[in-house]
C-alpha cells in the first residue's frame, strides 16, 4: 500500500504538458513603432510567445486554435497609475471604519475589470497595508481574474501631507496613519527601507499635496530637497524606482532634479520643470482620467467643500498641460489613476490623450513600448515578440489610425491565460 501511495503521489505532481495555442489574427500589430504585419499566426506556450508568422495557417502540433481572423491583436495594455484597492467617491471617513483587508475584496473585483478592459499589466500607486502586495500574488498564481501588479504599497508622505491621514481628531489620525508619513532625510530613507523589506516594487511619494485629502494648503512641494534626496537614493541602493504624485511646478521640478523615474499627474508643469524632466529623462503619466473623473462629481455632495475647492482650482489647466509638456519634449506614458474613476474605463485615457495633441500610434504607444520601458520591463512587455509574456488582446478595427477602438476590447490573453 505504501508504494502504491508513493507512485500516486508521484504522478500527481508530474506537470501537465504544456498546451500551444495557435492565435490566427486577421491583423498583427507587433509593436506600436513597427505597426502590423497583416494577417498572422501567434504561437504561444506556458505562458510565453514562441513565434509571430504572417499568414494565417496554423502551425503543426498545436493543441488549440483561437480564431480571431476577423480582428486586430495587438500587445496587452499597461496602465501606470492605478488604485485597485479603491472605488470613487468622497467617503474619506471609511478609512476609520473599513478594515484594510477590505480593500483585497474591492481589489479583486477591480482586477477582473481592468484585466478584461485589456490592461494585462498595471502599477498599483499606493494601497492599505498588504493589500496590492496579497492581489500582485492572487493574480501571479492565477487565484484572482486581473492583470500582472507592479506595487508600490503605502506610498511615502509629509506628517499630514497628502498620502498621510488626515480630516479626523488627531488621536485618530496618529492612529489611521499608514506609518510611512516621515520628516528628515534620515527617517525618510528608514521609511524606504521598510517599504522594500515589506515588498514593495517600486516606491510612491506625494511630492506635493492633492486634490482629494483633506487638506486644503495648496499643491506645492511637500518634501525637503534633502528629503527627496534621500528618498530617490536610498530607492536607487536598493535597486528601486520612486515614481512621485506631484501638481505644482516647483513640487515636480524639485522631484526630477531629486532623480524621481516619473511624475504623477504633473498639472501646473512649467518650462523650467519640464526642462529638468527631459533633462533627467524623467517621465509624465498625466492621468487624465482623474481629472474628468472628479469633475464629473463636482456639485453632487461627493466631496468635502475642501476638495471641491481644489478639484475646481486644476480643472482648466488639467485640459491643457499635457499639451504643453509634449512641446517642451518632456517623455510621457500611460496612467490614469482609476480608482478616482470606475475602474474598467482606463481606455477612456487615449481619447484625451489625443485630445492633447498626440496621435493614435503614440498613444497606443504610451501604453505599450513606452510604459514597459518605465518599468524597466522593455524585454518582457509592451511588443508581440519572441520570448516575451504572452499578455495579448484583440479589437475591432486598427488602434494605430484611431486608439480609441481600444475601449472596446473584445479578447484577452493575460500571462498565457485566457481571461473569460
Amino acid at each position: 500500500m505504501a508504494a502504491i501511495g508513493a507512485g500516486l503521489a508521484a504522478l500527481l505532481t508530474v506537470p501537465a504538458a504544456a498546451q500551444r495555442q495557435a492565435i490566427v489574427a486577421g491583423n498583427v500589430i507587433v509593436d506600436a513603432e513597427r505597426g502590423s504585419i497583416g494577417p498572422g499566426v501567434i504561437l504561444v506556450e506556458d505562458g510565453r510567445i514562441l513565434s509571430v508568422t504572417p499568414g494565417t495557417a496554423p502551425p503543426a502540433g498545436a493543441d488549440e486554435v483561437i480564431d480571431l481572423s476577423g480582428r486586430t491583436v495587438l500587445p496587452g495594455l499597461i496602465d501606470l497609475h492605478v488604485h485597485l484597492t479603491g472605488d470613487p467617491g468622497g467617503d474619506f471617513w471609511k478609512e476609520a471604519v473599513e478594515p484594510e483587508e477590505w480593500g483585497v475584496v474591492v481589489g479583486a473585483k477591480n482586477a477582473a475589470l481592468t484585466v478584461r478592459a485589456g490592461f494585462t499589466t498595471v502599477r498599483e500607486a499606493g494601497s492599505g497595508g498588504e493589500t496590492a502586495f496579497a492581489l500582485r500574488r492572487g493574480t501571479a498564481e492565477g487565484l484572482i481574474t486581473g492583470p500582472r501588479i507592479i506595487a508600490a504599497g503605502p506610498a511615502l508622505a509629509i506628517v499630514g501631507g497628502h498620502g498621510d491621514v488626515s480630516g479626523f481628531r488627531p488621536e485618530v489620525n496618529a492612529v489611521l496613519s499608514s506609518g510611512y508619513a516621515c520628516t528628515g532625510a534620515v527617517e525618510c530613507a528608514a521609511k524606504v527601507r521598510r517599504a522594500a523589506q515589506n515588498g514593495s516594487d517600486v516606491i510612491k511619494i506625494t511630492a506635493t499635496g492633492g486634490v482629494l485629502s483633506q487638506q486644503g494648503r495648496g499643491l506645492e512641494a511637500h518634501f525637503s530637497d534633502a528629503e527627496m534626496r534621500s528618498i530617490t537614493d536610498t530607492a536607487r541602493s536598493l535597486g528601486l524606482a520612486v515614481m512621485a504624485h506631484a501638481h505644482g511646478a516647483r513640487g515636480i521640478e524639485a522631484a526630477a532634479r531629486a532623480g524621481v523615474s516619473s511624475i504623477e499627474h504633473g498639472t501646473y508643469l512649467d518650462k523650467a520643470a519640464a526642462d529638468a524632466m527631459r533633462e533627467r529623462g524623467v517621465v509624465l503619466i498625466p492621468t487624465l482620467m482623474a481629472f474628468q473623473g472628479i469633475s464629473e462629481r463636482l456639485g453632487q455632495g461627493v466631496y468635502t467643500p475642501v476638495v471641491e475647492a481644489k478639484v475646481r482650482e486644476v480643472a482648466e489647466t488639467a485640459r491643457v498641460f499635457m499639451t504643453r509638456a509634449m512641446q517642451w519634449g518632456v517623455p510621457i506614458a500611460f496612467g490614469t489613476d482609476a480608482g478616482v474613476f470606475d475602474h474598467g474605463r482606463n481606455a477612456g485615457e487615449f481619447r484625451l490623450m489625443m485630445a492633447q495633441g498626440m496621435n493614435s500610434r503614440q498613444a497606443l504607444a504610451s501604453a505599450t513600448t513606452s510604459a514597459a520601458k518605465v518599468l524597466g520591463m522593455e524585454d518582457e512587455l509592451g511588443r508581440l515578440a519572441v520570448g516575451y509574456s504572452a499578455d495579448i488582446i484583440a479589437v475591432a478595427g486598427d488602434p494605430l489610425a484611431d486608439a480609441t477602438v481600444l475601449e472596446r476590447v473584445e479578447w484577452v490573453m493575460a500571462r498565457g491565460r485566457v481571461v473569460e
